[in-house]
């Protein structure tokens, strides 16, 4: 093996696995059901690869040992030394994924997302080049059988948007969309600009994951809830009912804002959904701070003052500056349909960041 496993923990999960399992069997109460259900699916893939691999382990031996006992028979020994090099190629790809599957797991990986789209520097073209981006998420987001569920918007007055949020709903979108989060540069010409000289403009994202009441406590003392008359289309119904809500969260000063044609019991809800996302994320924020200069994991700093990203029109090139790369295939990125090329290596960088951190501290 090119990299030793921790064998001693891998053996107390494996343990741990087998006795979740025996208390689910035991009928537990409603709610240690939920918890040990939740632990015994999170550790499930890693134990699954566990067992293939001492599997694997185990007919490697048998094949290295036939081919040993096997000298005087030149066919029988060339085929289980071919049986053993195809176990070798097996066995070293399974201890790869044991590795991946025994990185420290973000308990909101699973999640869906709540997606902010904002307009940054460069005025109409800002908000033109956050449509951009809001449509190629929303495009990704289709493409992997994700929901998008409009929250609220303010639109640019020659289109696009000022900001826009959305939730996304599916299995793992945080997972994947959680590197967005940061400054988006565009270099491009604008359709109102007659020269053709290049502008640049910049629009910002935020991803938080979908957070759930058992998340996070929010004291309903500590809000403060506001009804007004939603602006914009809705004709008369907008005119005369308050049905848009604004909550603000008073210890932190945390405050969202939304507003829907006829709900507001629908817009609070939504409401609620944002602002414990917030929360969360800045709870979140203030653990890792301190670790962050240790670890230096730059791909998920999740800054979002960073410039993490540059689209230039005229080359066709995207760049990400974080890991470094460049892809000249701009359309398909920015049409949602390539964009699975960013996010899978920035990923990969992370996962291969993680396990350097790993294997040096141990897997301690």
């Amino acid at each position: 093996m090119t990299t030793a496993l921790p064998d001693a923990r891998l053996d107390q999960l494996l343990a741990r696995h087998a006795e979740i399992e025996h208390a689910l069997s035991a009928s537990p109460d409603a709610e240690a059901y939920v918890r040990l259900s939740r632990e015994f699916a999170d550790l499930s893939p890693l134990i699954e690869r566990v067992k293939a691999l001492r599997a694997a382990e185990r007919e490697l031996a048998e094949a290295r040992l036939l081919a040993e006992d096997a000298a005087g028979d030149r066919e029988m020994a060339a085929l289980a030394a071919e049986e053993a090099a195809a176990l070798e190629e097996t066995t070293e790809a399974l201890v790869h994924e044991v590795r991946l599957a025994l990185l420290p797991k973000d308990a909101m990986d699973e999640r869906g997302v709540i997606l902010e789209v904002r307009a940054g520097t460069g005025g109409d073209e800002a908000a033109l080049f956050a449509g951009d981006l809001f449509r190629m998420y929303e495009r990704f987001a289709s493409l992997n059988g994700w929901s998008v569920e409009v929250m609220s918007m303010s639109e640019g007055a020659a289109g696009g948007y000022k900001e826009i949020i959305a939730a996304i709903h599916g299995r793992g979108a945080y997972a994947k969309l959680k590197f967005e989060s940061g400054v988006h540069r565009v270099q491009r010409v604008p359709d109102t600009e007659g020269s053709g000289r290049i502008h640049t403009s910049a629009a910002t994202v935020a991803v938080l994951p979908e957070v759930e009441e058992v998340d996070i406590a929010i004291d309903e003392g500590d809000l403060r809830i506001d009804v007004f008359r939603a602006s914009g289309a809705g004709g008369q119904h907008v005119n005369k009912t308050e049905s848009a809500v604004r909550i603000t969260h008073i210890p932190t000063g945390t405050v969202v804002a939304v507003q829907d044609e006829r709900s507001q019991h629908k817009n609070k809800a939504r409401a609620m959904g944002m602002l414990r996302a917030r929360i969360y994320e800045a709870e979140r924020e203030k653990r890792d701070s301190a670790r962050a200069s240790e670890r230096k994991l730059q791909v998920g700093s999740g800054d979002r003052s960073e410039r993490i990203r540059t689209y230039n029109f005229p080359q066709a090139r995207v760049t990400d500056h974080r890991i470094g790369l460049t892809l000249y295939k701009l359309p398909e990125i920015v049409a949602g349909d390539a964009l699975g090329d960013l996010v899978d290596a920035l990923v990969t960088e992370y996962q291969a960041a993680l396990l350097a951190e790993a294997e040096s501290a141990g897997w301690n």
